[in-house]
């Protein structure tokens, strides 16, 4: 999940605007996470769009 979307249930702001210490640590925590977790949806179809190509090309090349 993107941090980006969370709203604070401390203060009602965005967390990744990070006003008060709870938003500026879950922030913290979501970033430190994973990789995939800073990413948006959008790129993580293109990311998912770019390897199912790539699989269809290695497939084609090898029949």
């Amino acid at each position: 999940m993107t941090y980006d979307r969370l709203v604070c249930a401390n203060c009602a702001a965005p967390v990744s605007e990070g006003r008060c210490p709870v938003c500026r640590a879950n922030r913290e925590r979501l970033q430190q996470e994973s990789f995939f977790a800073g990413l948006n949806p959008m790129a993580l179809i293109a990311l998912l769009a770019v390897l199912v190509a790539a699989v269809a090309l290695l497939a084609h090349q090898t029949a």
